[in-house]
């Protein structure tokens, strides 16, 4: 920490300016205990408040609730992937279609080792490879699609999907993450429609269901309950968890490789019940840090509560 001496209208003030250190730390991909989890978790929460707060704009409250589950599954071994080679031709593909939540995606693939950990600090900064959303433009490597506009990025997972198991021909698994708010969208129901009726067994689709959006509750602004009977009409395999639970999440991921494995015929949707900001005391389940970063003295605090 250090006191940055600030002139203003002839007044002299004194700042505390945080010095930001992103540790040079990777995990591998390997099946684990679940407790083994919570570690790499707090770290994957320490960068994003970290390169949020270096950013001074950007989503904070659904990037801290998903990192359990981007903890589980891309050092869980469940995602099939190499950082040395990000286009190897039998890697399992990932979409996050809630592009917004990008920062906990980047600290994920940093820690993964696709791209120097240090270069977190660069989020939303001009001609950064680490914008605002994910685009494929920036060449980052690992991220399979550009994202942002809610409902796309599931839509585009789904002709992976397609592709994957009626084209191709091969085994490779897409993994897709949504926000329960952006299911308000059609485009969404559309996508599930058609992963249904094809029978995409080789797609699982998480829902990240904190019930939080920009201005408000979900069920407050346009209610999509209940998410579980809308997708079993829809011909999935419906699995509702805990998403801070890693037991939860790992028997979660465990089924979908099950059922694509056994070749069910359905595609899998994993309900995750989070909570937005967890587990920052100040940010917890509330919807008003949907869109906003933290300045210095809550990333401080928030910091703290992750030692």
């Amino acid at each position: 920490m250090k006191f940055k001496k600030i002139l203003f209208h002839n007044f002299v003030f004194f700042a505390i300016t945080m010095e930001i250190f992103f540790e040079p730390k990777v995990f591998e991909n390997k099946k684990r205990k679940p407790e083994e989890f919570a570690e790499i978790a707090k770290e994957l929460r320490r960068d994003v408040i970290k390169s949020l707060l270096l950013a001074k704009s950007g989503h904070s409250g659904g990037s801290l609730g998903t990192a359990d589950i981007f903890a589980v599954l891309f050092f869980g071994g469940f995602l099939r992937y190499k950082p040395e080679n990000p286009k190897w031709e039998k890697r399992d593909r990932f979409v996050l279609s809630a592009g917004h939540i990008c920062p906990i995606l980047y600290a994920t693939l940093a820690r993964a080792g696709f791209f120097p950990v240090a270069e977190l600090a660069t989020l939303r900064k001009l001609g950064s490879r680490l914008q605002g959303h994910p685009a494929l433009d920036t060449e980052l490597p690992g991220i399979e699609t550009s994202a942002g506009s809610l409902g796309q990025g599931i839509s585009i997972a789904v002709g992976m999907a397609l592709s994957d198991k009626y084209l191709d021909k091969n085994d490779r698994r897409v993994f897709a993450l949504t926000g329960d708010g952006e299911l308000q969208e059609g485009s969404t129901w559309e996508a599930a429609m058609a992963a249904g009726n094809y029978k995409l067994d080789n797609l699982c689709w998480i829902v990240d269901n904190n019930d939080c959006q920009i201005d408000g509750r979900v069920r407050e602004v346009m209610s999509i309950y209940p998410i579980d009977k809308k997708f079993e009409a829809f011909n999935f395999d419906v699995i509702t968890i805990d998403g801070h639970n890693y037991n939860e999440i790992i028997n979660a991921f465990e089924k979908f490789i099950n059922n694509h494995n056994n070749q069910i015929g359905k595609p899998t949707v994993i309900i995750a019940k989070t909570k937005m900001g967890f587990p920052i005391s100040f940010m917890t389940d509330n919807y008003e840090w949907h869109g906003i970063p933290p300045n210095e003295e809550q990333a401080l605090r928030a910091l703290a509560e992750l030692q």
